[in-house]
Order: C-alpha cells, then sequence, then structure tokens
C-alpha cells in the first residue's frame, strides 16, 4: 500500500499536470496591476474542474492544517476576495468535513464592494468578529487583491493567522503582504508552474 507522503505527492503531481494544462496561457497580457505579462495563470479553469477542485481542497486543507500546528494557532475559517478564492474556500471547507476534523473549516468570501440591499455586508458566509482565519488567493503576483481581503477582515474584527495561495507568481506580492507582518504559504511557486520560463516584464501599462 502506497504511504501518505506517496499519496500526497502524486496528489501535488497531479494537481500542478492539471494546472499546467488547463491554467497557464502564454501571449501578451496586461494583469490586475496594471503589469504586462507574457503568460497568465487562471486558476479558477483548474478550481472548477471537479478533479481540480477535489485535489486542491485537499492540498490546501493538508498545507493549513500542517501551518496551523507549526504555528500552535487555531483556525476557525477561510476565505478571501472574490472570486478567486471562492472555489478553494469551499472546495477546502468540504475537504475539512469529509476529512472529519474536529472542528471543520468554515468558509466565506469578501465582497468587493458591500451589498447593497439586505445586511449590506463586505463578507459573506461563516465569518464573525473574532473569529481567526486563513486569507486564501488563488494568485499572487502584486498582492493587491490578497490586501483587500486582508483589510476587509481586519476591518471587521477577524485575527488573521497566516496567508495561503495556491500559485505564487514571485513578483513581489508575497514580500508586500509579509511586510504586513503576515506569513505567506504557496502550495505551488512560479518555477515549478512554469520551470525557465521567463519572469514577467513588469513595464506598467
Amino acid at each position: 500500500m502506497a504511504s501518505p507522503k506517496t499519496i500526497e505527492r502524486a496528489d501535488k503531481q497531479d494537481l500542478l499536470a492539471l494546472l499546467r494544462e488547463k491554467s497557464v496561457f502564454h501571449g501578451d497580457f496586461t494583469l490586475v496591476s496594471g503589469a504586462k505579462s507574457s503568460y497568465y495563470v487562471d486558476c479558477k479553469m483548474t478550481t472548477l474542474d471537479p478533479k481540480g477542485a477535489w485535489l486542491a481542497g485537499k492540498l490546501m486543507h493538508q498545507l493549513i492544517r500542517s501551518e496551523e500546528a507549526a504555528r500552535q494557532t487555531r483556525i476557525d475559517a477561510v476565505g478571501g476576495l472574490t472570486m478567486g478564492a471562492d472555489p478553494l474556500a469551499l472546495s477546502i471547507a468540504i475537504c475539512s468535513f469529509l476529512q472529519s476534523d474536529s472542528t471543520p473549516l468554515r468558509a466565506f468570501s469578501v465582497r468587493k464592494t458591500p451589498k447593497a440591499h439586505g445586511q449590506t455586508k463586505l463578507i459573506e458566509g461563516n465569518f464573525k468578529s473574532g473569529d481567526s482565519v486563513v486569507v486564501l488567493d488563488d494568485v499572487v503576483t502584486r498582492g493587491e487583491s490578497t490586501i483587500t481581503a486582508i483589510n476587509a477582515v481586519r476591518n471587521e474584527g477577524g485575527k488573521i493567522a497566516f496567508i495561503a495561495v495556491l500559485v505564487d507568481r514571485q513578483e513581489g506580492g508575497r514580500e508586500k503582504i509579509e511586510g504586513m507582518g503576515l506569513p505567506v504559504v504557496a502550495l505551488f511557486g512560479r518555477e515549478e508552474l512554469l520551470g525557465a520560463h521567463p519572469p514577467t516584464n513588469l513595464a506598467m501599462a
């Protein structure tokens, strides 16, 4: 029988292959930050795929629980800015339930603007003031989207244990977030995803 570590390595290789197949595009792109890039990573093509959602949820759940234990902290919920973090948060929460965690991780979603009616929420889902949370992102480049989610969670009374991302493009976002005093853990870096592919041309549009 394969050991858990062997299974985990196989799952990670399967997810990496799926990301390379479905989520990496080459060409001329303008990123959300305004930077120009010769490639674009659309993780939603993977995290909204049945197999990709399961693998991403399983591996990110393992990453979060491992970091939680190492830091001797407690995590109540996971989520981030809509919509890149949404499928990740839900997949992780489902995996947490299926893994029979003593207290399954709850999922939440940070809106880009407060809801204009009803409860006028900025954070939807299973989040409350005082929760210890992990802020998620599917891709971190310059870090703006992640920082928007961080600020929203803090303003609503959440306590952020650390940041967990699926893909770190390694273009300054991680350092910017860590400069705010928040640790960042990533499942994949740019070199794992792209090998020797050249980095982004950071000239602004």
